[in-house]
């Protein structure tokens, strides 16, 4: 059988590992192994007094003796290393692991004196109250926090842009995100938004061949190619939405949504009023018969434009959008949205937008009541009706979305908003001008109800 010497057995009953190593410094030797010892005082076989110093340091050199019981009972002491405090670094303890004989009876050898099993990487050790510190529970570190080695009693906490991984002991970079042109997502929007344009090409297309008869001069067909174009730079402009934000797309965006979004609500404003002077000026001495003509249209549509143009350049020169990295948002995430810099001129942008709805959807609703032949103001007061709807739905449904989504949102808004428009005042007359011939004429548009 084999017996450790006193040195060895102090250290198991504290619970301290026994790591056997070719050399040690000799103040970590001195420290880790000898700090209980430093009182102790007894002089050997030789007569020599062995003690520690104030620093913990022994005096003198000792060799390190493996004690074996041979299978004959016979005491065998064998020299298995040495420690000279006198000696140069490294060479100051020295041990031949080979050369040591362990006790039978251990299950593990060289023997671990723990009571818990070392924390692997991505672990953080947790020591056990009222227990001796060699027993800790391993507990996993936080997500955002990583430990690379062993028995770490702390997770290291990655930088802002690094996420840790699945096992957490390396810090990996953050996905981006934002909404692209590869994932289905952006595919559907830039597909429809494409689509649409084309349908408003084809409707202007038609507006153009046709824009001598009775339904195209009707109601100023110069409004109606405004309101077409705006509509169809109101589609394309969804896509600037898409793909991955820079400081002129984040400009573009808002910028060009409120001014495009504002020519074609200020068209249908002058529309309506359009509508409400022409049915007025049929009257028997009318004063509004003066007032007939393209000009009043125009300036309306020119004021409105310019005013929204104003708040555009203040919001610019202010505090212009920009693109930010939300690393908040999502979690593991870089999401890189378009901030609006200055919310307040952010937030004139769309109120003024929202004025525009809201009187020509008045305007258009109080004259919705005219005869047939000038009923147009139905059509736009069903069109407001949508776009309203749609952007009053919006708020809630963007609010309550986060990421990627926010912007499929606003997107689908700017879409369905801008087809309600299109749909609701042009189909009906494209549907005329096509299937219904006999109505495109002067006779049935002035004709009594």
């Amino acid at each position: 059988m084999t017996h450790m010497n006193d040195l060895e057995e102090s250290r198991l009953s504290h619970c301290e590992p026994i790591v056997v190593k070719e050399s040690f410094p000799k103040s970590s030797i001195n420290a880790q192994l000898h700090h209980y010892l430093k009182n102790v005082y007894f002089k050997n076989n030789l007569d020599e007094e062995i003690f520690f110093t104030e620093n913990r340091d022994l005096n003198t050199g000792y060799n390190i003796i493996n004690i074996v019981y041979l299978p004959n009972g016979v005491l065998h002491r064998e020299i298995v290393g040495s420690y000279n405090p006198y000696a140069s670094q490294g060479q100051n303890f020295i041990i031949n692991e080979e050369a040591i004989v362990w006790e039978s009876t251990f299950t593990q050898t060289p023997p671990q004196a723990k009571c818990s099993e070392s924390c692997p990487p991505g672990f953080m050790k947790l020591t056990r109250e009222s227990e001796p510190i060699c027993c800790f529970d391993c507990i996993p570190c936080p997500q955002g926090e990583i430990s690379n080695q062993s028995d770490m009693n702390n997770c290291m906490k990655c930088q802002e842009d690094h996420w840790s991984n699945h096992k957490r002991d390396t810090c990996i970079p953050k996905l981006i995100i934002f909404l692209s042109y590869e994932e289905a997502l952006g595919m559907a929007l830039t597909t429809s938004s494409i689509i649409f344009s084309l349908i408003n090409t084809i409707i202007l297309g038609i507006f153009i061949h046709y824009r001598d008869t009775p339904i195209v001069r009707s109601n100023n067909r110069g409004i109606s190619y405004i309101l077409l174009i705006s509509l169809m730079i109101c589609f394309l402009c969804s896509l600037i939405f898409i793909g991955r934000p820079d400081p002129v797309t984040c400009i573009l965006r808002h910028t060009t949504f409120g001014m495009t979004f504002s020519i074609s609500l200020s068209s249908i404003l002058a529309k309506t009023i359009t509508v409400i002077m022409a049915f007025h000026a049929t009257k028997p001495g009318s004063k509004l018969r003066k007032w007939m003509g393209s000009r009043i249209s125009y300036t309306i549509i020119l004021s409105c434009s310019l005013f929204q143009f104003i708040l555009c350049l203040i919001w610019l020169f202010s505090a212009p959008p920009f693109p930010y990295h939300n690393m908040q948002s999502e979690i593991g995430a870089i999401l890189i949205e378009c901030n609006e810099g200055s919310m307040i001129a952010f937030y004139c942008v769309l109120g003024f937008l929202g004025f525009l709805a809201s009187i020509s959807f008045i305007t258009a609703f109080l004259s919705r009541n005219l005869p047939d032949s000038f009923n147009e103001a139905k059509y736009i007061t069903f069109s407001m009706l949508v776009f309203c709807s749609v952007w009053i739905t919006f708020i809630p449904t963007y609010l309550s979305t986060r990421g990627k989504y926010m912007v499929a949102v606003e997107i689908f808004a700017i879409q369905a908003s801008s087809a309600g428009l299109l749909g609701c005042i042009f189909m009906p007359k494209c549907c005329s001008i096509l299937l219904r011939p006999d109505m495109n004429s002067r006779k049935y548009l002035t004709k009594k109800p």
